[in-house]
């Protein structure tokens, strides 16, 4: 995890450690399950630009100094893949409606058709297993070990949670549109 620090105008401040090891500016680090860019660094402080486009669609506007936010750099290609592929699109914004450990998230129903019980999910950024789809929300079991590393153990009713559906269920459905279109 990380603490945003603020910003000024479209530049955005962070502190961090784990993350920046070998973090240069022009790499990618995701905060909050939102694609950055590093502009900036210095110690344990990086800054990034974000656009109109990204505050519009993330909760990063709702930020606050001092708030903490989950950081993530992106997978090499030699490593372990431990979770589903995220690629720090957000989607859309959900809303908490019961915390951990059986987090309960609201989402627009036009998204639900990408859940599917024990497939994945982002949430701020955290690959989760659903167990469980409504028309409109979904529920992931929430161990203690990502309750306490994570900004997920911190969530509670109300508050606003990045959302990035399973991008392969995205491009199958982007794939098959034309072929079920003629079936139908």
């Amino acid at each position: 995890m990380g603490t945003y620090l603020g910003h000024d105008g479209d530049r955005h401040r962070i502190r961090a450690s784990v993350v920046l090891e070998d973090a240069n500016v022009g790499d990618s680090i995701s905060v909050n399950g939102c694609c950055l860019t590093v502009v900036a660094r210095a110690g344990e402080i990086w800054e990034t630009d974000i656009t109109s486009e990204t505050l519009s669609r993330t909760t990063f506007g709702l930020l606050r100094p001092g708030d903490a936010v989950n950081l993530e750099r992106p997978v090499r290609a030699s490593d372990r893949l431990g979770g589903h592929i995220l690629q720090g699109h957000v989607d859309t914004i959900g809303e908490v409606t019961a915390g951990p450990p059986d987090l309960r998230v609201h989402i627009p129903a036009e998204l639900t058709r990408y859940c599917v019980e024990k497939g994945s999910i982002a949430v701020d950024g955290v690959s989760l297993t659903i167990f469980d789809v409504g028309s409109d929300r979904f529920a992931i079991a929430i161990i203690p070990h990502t309750s306490q590393v994570t900004t997920i153990g911190l969530r509670v009713p109300g508050d606003k949670v990045n959302i990035e559906v399973d991008v392969t269920a995205k491009l199958i459905e982007k794939l098959l549109s034309p072929y079920l279109a003629k079936l139908g």
